[in-house]
C-alpha cells in the first residue's frame, strides 16, 4: 500500500541499474535495488542509521492464494524466496507487515475476495503486494492503483518487489519472460520454494493454452502456451523426491497440449518423470481440454495404468450442446469428449474422470442444457466442478445476450441434485487396497490417502501413516470419499527416498554450495527397494 509520501514506479526496471544481474546470478547473488537518489556533495556526512528506518528481508509476510494448482505452485515459489531472503511467512495476518495476494481471475466471486481483501490490508494500514492473474490481465483497475504487483511470469523477482514495497515505493513487473525473442514458460523451476504440503510437489510443465474460449479471462494474464523444457522438469522432479517427495501434481491451464510449442508432447514427457519415480510415490495428472488428448488416448491409456501413474484425468466438457460448445469457441464437440471418455474406460478400467460444466452460459436454451444433464445423467460423474456462469469483463463472452440470473441459479440447482443423487463410490466398499496418506482431513479427525484411481480415503490418524503407501479394506462409502481399515501384519511401505522437509521448510536451499554459491544437483537414487508388501501393477 503507497505511503502518503512514498513514490511510484511504474515498472521495476526504472530502479534497477544497467548492469542488472540475470535471474539466476541475482537469485543467488542478489544486489540491491534501489530507487533513483539525487546526486549528494561527497562532503556530505554519511547519514547514520536511524532506529525506524526500513531494513527488508528482517518483516513478516502473510500470503493468500486464491484459484488453481498452477497458482498454489507460483504462491509456493514466492514464499520460498521470499523466506530465504529472510522474511519470516506468517500465517497469522494479523502480526504481518506486508500481505502478499496471489489472485485468481476465473469467477468474479475470487475476484470479489481479492478486492475486499486488498481493502482489508488498507484499513489495518498493511503494506501490500499484488501477484496472480486478476492484476496480470488488468493492471489498470481502479482499486489496483498504487499498489505493487508482481506478474505471473516475473515470480523469480517477488523479494525485489516486496523489498520496495516495504520501503514505501509501488512497483510494477509484468512483462513476459523470453529467449531471443520466443516466449517462455515462465521462472525458473529450480528457484526455492516453501511446498503448502511437504509431501506433495506441484510442477508447472507450461503455462498460457492454444485456445481463445470466449469466456476465459485467464487467457489475457497466462497468455499463449510456453512449455518447460522435458530436462528442466525431471530435474525438477528429481530434487523434489530427493526432498522427501512422494506425490507430485503436473498442472498447467491445458497439460494436454504441453510440448506443442518445443516439438515435444505430453506422453514424451510423462514416460520420462515415470522413471524417476520411487517404488511407491504416485503421479498425478492435471486438466487437460478434449481437442489435445485425442491425439495420445493409446499412449495416455498405457501410461495411465502405470502403478505409479493415478488413473485420474480432469477433462472439463463444459457443455454436452454443440451449438454452446462453439459459442464457447471450444475447438470440439460433445462427440470428441465422449469418445475420450469412452475410450479410456474401455482401456483403463476403474479410471476417474473428473469434469466441469458452466450453466447459463449466454444463449444455452432448456433443450442445451438437457443435453449437459444427460451427459451427467449417463456418465455419473463422480467429481464435478459446477460454474454457474459469470461474465467476466473484458471476455467476448460478457458482450453476448445473458442467459436471466434465475434461470442460471435453476439450472445450477438442477444439476447439483442431479450429481447429489448417485454415489460413485459403492462399489468400492469390502475391497482391500494400497493407498498413499499425504494429507490431513479438514477436520483434523483422519489422514487423507488416495487409491490408484485417486479416490479419496480417509484412513486412522496415525503418525507412522504420514507420507507412507498401507493397505486398507474399504468398509465405508459417502458421497466424496471412502474409509479404509489398516489390514494387520500388512506392512507399512515408505516410498520417499529421503526424510520430508519440515512444514516451512525452503526447497531448494539443501543443494547450494555456502549460503549463495553455486546451485547444484546430486541424483542418486536407484530404485532398489524390496518391493515388500507393493504391488506391481497398481494399487
Amino acid at each position: 500500500m503507497p505511503s502518503a509520501c512514498g513514490s511510484q514506479i511504474d515498472d521495476i526496471e526504472d530502479m534497477v541499474s544497467l548492469e542488472d544481474l540475470t535471474p539466476q546470478d541475482r537469485q543467488f547473488a542478489r544486489k540491491s535495488v534501489i530507487p533513483r537518489a539525487r546526486k549528494r556533495n561527497h562532503q556530505d556526512p554519511v547519514e547514520e542509521l536511524q532506529a525506524d528506518s526500513v531494513i527488508p528481508g528482517t518483516q513478516k509476510i502473510w500470503m493468500r492464494t486464491w484459484g488453481c494448482s498452477h497458482n498454489n505452485s507460483d504462491g509456493e515459489y514466492m514464499a520460498g524466496q521470499l523466506a530465504a531472503s529472510g522474511y519470516k511467512i506468517t500465517e497469522d495476518a494479523s502480526e504481518a507487515d506486508l500481505w502478499l495476494l496471489n489472485s485468481c481471475t476465473v469467477k468474479n466471486p475470487a475476484e470479489d475476495h481479492f478486492r475486499n481483501s486488498i481493502k482489508k490490508a488498507q484499513e489495518q494500514d498493511k503494506k501490500v503486494v499484488l501477484a496472480g492473474c486478476v492484476p496480470q490481465a488488468q493492471p489498470r483497475m481502479d482499486y489496483l492503483k498504487g499498489l505493487s504487483i508482481i506478474g505471473v511470469q516475473q515470480i523469480d523477482r517477488v523479494v525485489e518487489v516486496v523489498d520496495e514495497a516495504m520501503k514505501g515505493h509501488s512497483v510494477r513487473l509484468l512483462g513476459q519472460k523470453k529467449d531471443k525473442g520466443k516466449r517462455l514458460g515462465g521462472a525458473r523451476l529450480d528457484l526455492p520454494k516453501i511446498r503448502k504440503n511437504p509431501l506433495i510437489e506441484i510442477i508447472s510443465i507450461n503455462t498460457g493454452c492454444l485456445n481463445a474460449c470466449t469466456y476465459c479471462k485467464t487467457k489475457h494474464a497466462r497468455g499463449d502456451l510456453a512449455s518447460y523444457p522435458i530436462e528442466e522438469l525431471v530435474e525438477r522432479a528429481r530434487q523434489s523426491f530427493q526432498e522427501g517427495v512422494c506425490e507430485i501434481w503436473l498442472t498447467s491451464e491445458d497439460t494436454g497440449a504441453y510440448g506443442k510449442d518445443i516439438g515435444t508432447d505430453l506422453p514424451t514427457l510423462l514416460w520420462r518423470l515415470v522413471e524417476e519415480i520411487p517404488q511407491g510415490a504416485m503421479l498425478r495428472l492435471g486438466m487437460t481440454n478434449p481437442p489435445y488428448i485425442l491425439e495420445h488416448l493409446e499412449e495416455m491409456a498405457r501410461i495411465l495404468k502405470h502403478p505409479r501413474v493415478y488413473a485420474f484425468l480432469h477433462v472439463p466438457v463444459q457443455s454436452a450442446s454443440d451449438s454452446v460448445l462453439m459459442d464457447m469457441k471450444r475447438e470440439y464437440c460433445a462427440d470428441d469428449f465422449r469418445r475420450v471418455i469412452d475410450f479410456l474406460k474401455d482401456r483403463v478400467p476403474g479410471i476417474t474422470i473428473a469434469t466441469d460444466i458452466i450453466c447459463g452460459f449466454p444463449g444455452e436454451t432448456e433443450e442445451d442444457f438437457q443435453e449437459t444433464v444427460e451427459l451427467v445423467r449417463h456418465y455419473r460423474f463422480p467429481s464435478l466442478f459446477i460454474n454457474q456462469f459469470y461474465p467476466r469483463p473484458g471476455t467476448p463472452a460478457a458482450r453476448m445476450e445473458q442467459v436471466p440470473a434465475q434461470t442460471k441459479k435453476q439450472r445450477t440447482k438442477e444439476l447439483s441434485q442431479l450429481f447429489h443423487s448417485y454415489n460413485p463410490y459403492d462399489h468400492q466398499v469390502g475391497k482391500r487396497q494400497y493407498v498413499l496418506v499425504t494429507e490431513e482431513s479438514f477436520d483434523a479427525q483422519y489422514y487423507v490417502a488416495h487409491n490408484k484411481f485417486y479416490e479419496q480415503v480417509l484412513v486412522p490418524k496415525r503418525s507412522e501413516f504420514k507420507g507412507k503407501m498401507i493397505e486398507v479394506d474399504i468398509y465405508e462409502a459417502g458421497k466424496h470419499f471412502l474409509k479404509g481399515r489398516p489390514v494387520d501384519q500388512s506392512e507399512v511401505f515408505t516410498p520417499s527416498i529421503s526424510p520430508p522437509l519440515e512444514k516451512g521448510q525452503v526447497s531448494g536451499l539443501t543443494q547450494v554450495s555456502g549460503l549463495w554459491g553455486t546451485h547444484t544437483h546430486t541424483h542418486t537414487h536407484t530404485h532398489t527397494r524390496a518391493e515388500k508388501g507393493v504391488p506391481s501393477t497398481g494399487c
